[in-house]
């Protein structure tokens, strides 16, 4: 006999789904056993489903393709939503299965019983309940085709004696139908031309790029080879922009470059490229700069900085169309003064990672230069949310083959882990590594136990600072004394040798380069326990007045309570070294 959860299996193999990522349960069990006996997909248990979501996400960012969850009834299914909302931010195809309640208890009370239609409504694109065999295959597929036609989560809510019941005769799946191919929206003529009229006839141009340049490299630097136009680029542009970039003038923004934030400041032309980033206080205001903005979301355009012309289109199209229609130029003051600024700003960057003869303490600029530089050339680099995303914005160098995943637009902690589980499986071949923060790892530590389980080589680098570090860094620019953000850490190491995997602890700044050197030669997993210094800080490229009154405040109040040995550390670590 043929049941509901046959069909099911069968719409995801179609699909080219290989997994799913969950925790088992009694209103899952008719998935799970057509899963056991299915070649082609397989059931991979994780220890709490919001890691099923955050590596489900990872998989389906690096691939491209659907990637699948799921939790049983109630508090199972409501552990992926956390992760489901960081993969509908992130825009990536995602379907979630959020198994349910008996059909017959649903509205009575019953033990465990939720109404995840209405749950998961503000993660998704379409949540439907299946309530019938009729229904199915069909649900299922249109879940798909919107998951991956709208780059964003789908959830499918079924009762487990439905996903049991006895299927109804269905047409053959066919995967033609089931994936949407994806279309390639490009501007009209004369929008084009008004675009290419605009930027002839303004003379410093900057470009600001995004996620929205990938697959559109060659086509960037062909502009701003043809414009002279530094290119800052954003957070998640930067694995799609920054490789073989002579243009490339860093970040600007609340974790960037100096050299970013002046780029965009001193233009007489913004051009954002594929990007929505989302901090106005960084943008020229209309005063300033004329603003034009490209990108294939029209509700994009003009949500952050009044435009003087909006593009609708898909980036590479968009410039392959426009590049034949501008003048070349031959002006570079611009382009220079920001290259020159930049490479000022990557030095100093760059001496901050040095390992320091005068310091006790690792500063962490180390442990993320040591990383980026000892990794493979197409490695995997996954960040937790916080200090570990601004070490990793500005140390790990993309190659053109690297990748790089964060929370960067729904900011949630404890996703490094979780994402680097999804990543290990798209690239099983691949280094994959794992910038934890001490408060990110702890979150979902449970999961640590799954790099054994689950036999994936991952390297965790945790770094511990014991404190919730970007937290403390905010209370101290606005003023406050840090509270609450103090960590009290086991030796990570040891933890880690005591359920099978390779402990490397790192005290001293001599021991940086020959621990990470063994822990990236490791074939299995490895946990990298880093104490870094507490007091180092992640300055903005722009101090504002209310941010420099702010660390004063702090530094006056945290005498006046005694904490003077705290203030001497801060300018031992970020002054005197």
């Amino acid at each position: 006999m043929t049941i509901v959860a046959d069909q099911f299996v069968d719409v995801l193999l179609a699909a080219g789904v290989k997994r799913v990522y969950g925790i088992v349960g009694d209103s899952l069990n008719g998935l799970t056993d057509v899963i056991r006996k299915t070649e082609g997909i397989e059931w991979i248990h994780v220890r709490h489903e919001e890691v099923a979501a955050f590596a489900a996400g990872a998989e389906a960012h690096l691939t491209g393709s659907l990637a699948v969850c799921a939790g049983s009834c109630g508090p199972g299914n409501l552990h992926l939503i956390n992760g489901l909302f960081d993969c509908h931010r992130n825009r990536v195809p995602v379907l979630a299965i959020a198994a349910h309640i008996p059909s017959r208890e649903i509205g009575s009370g019953y033990f465990q019983e939720t109404h995840p239609q209405t749950l998961f409504k503000e993660c998704s694109h379409y949540c439907e309940l299946v309530s019938v065999p009729g229904q199915m295959p069909r649900t299922v597929e249109i879940a798909i085709r919107e998951a991956i036609g709208k780059r964003g989560v789908s959830v499918i809510v079924i009762p487990g004696d439905v996903a049991l019941q006895e299927a109804l005769e269905a047409p053959p799946i066919s995967s033609a139908g089931l994936i949407p191919p994806r279309a390639v929206l490009t501007p009209a003529q004369d929008e084009i031309d008004a675009l290419a009229d605009l930027l002839d006839a303004n003379e410093r141009i900057t470009m600001l790029c995004g996620s929205g340049c990938a697959g559109a490299h060659d086509e960037v630097i062909a502009l701003a080879e043809t414009l002279k136009s530094p290119i800052v680029h954003s957070l998640r542009g930067k694995e799609h922009v920054e490789a073989d970039n002579p243009y490339d003038v860093g970040m600007t923004g609340l974790i960037g470059f100096s050299s970013g934030y002046y780029a965009m400041r001193d233009c007489d032309l913004l051009l954002m490229v594929g990007t929505d980033f989302p901090y106005m206080q960084f943008y020229p205001s209309k005063y300033e700069a004329k603003i034009v903005q490209i990108d294939h979301e029209p509700g994009n355009l003009g949500r952050r900085a009044t435009l003087d012309l909006g593009i609708v289109g898909d980036v590479k199209a968009t410039l392959a169309a426009l590049l034949p229609k501008l003048t070349k130029r031959t002006n570079t003051a611009h382009l220079e003064k920001a290259q020159q600024h930049y490479k000022k700003a990557r030095a100093e960057l760059d001496a901050l990672a040095q390992e320091s003869t005068r310091a006790s303490l690792i500063h962490p600029q180390q442990i993320a230069k040591a990383l980026s530089d000892q990794a493979s050339d197409d490695a995997v680099f996954t960040c937790d949310v916080g200090l570990p995303t601004v070490w990793g914005a500005r140390y790990v160098a993309m190659t053109g083959k690297r990748r790089l995943l964060g929370s960067f637009w729904h900011g949630s902690m404890a996703n490094a882990m979780a994402q680097a589980i999804g990543a290990q499986y798209a690239f099983p071949g691949r280094q994959v590594i794992s910038m934890s923060g001490d408060g990110g790892f702890a979150m979902l530590m449970g999961d640590f136990l799954s790099l054994v389980q689950l036999g994936l080589p991952v390297k965790v680098c945790v770094f511990n600072n014991s404190a919730l570090g970007f937290i403390e860094l905010e209370q101290k620019s606005t003023s406050f004394i840090p509270y609450g953000t103090g960590l009290k850490n086991p030796d990570f190491a040891a933890m880690a040798e005591s359920i099978g995997i390779k402990g490397i602890r790192l005290e001293k700044p001599s021991e940086v380069e020959a621990g990470i050197a063994a822990a990236l030669k490791h074939d299995g997993p490895v946990l990298i326990d880093a104490v870094v210094n507490r007091q180092e800080l992640a300055i903005p490229p722009a101090i504002n007045l209310e941010m420099a009154k702010g660390f004063s405040l702090y530094m006056l109040r945290a005498i006046l309570n005694g904490k003077t040995d705290e203030v001497i550390d801060l300018a031992q670590t970020n002054l005197w070294r």
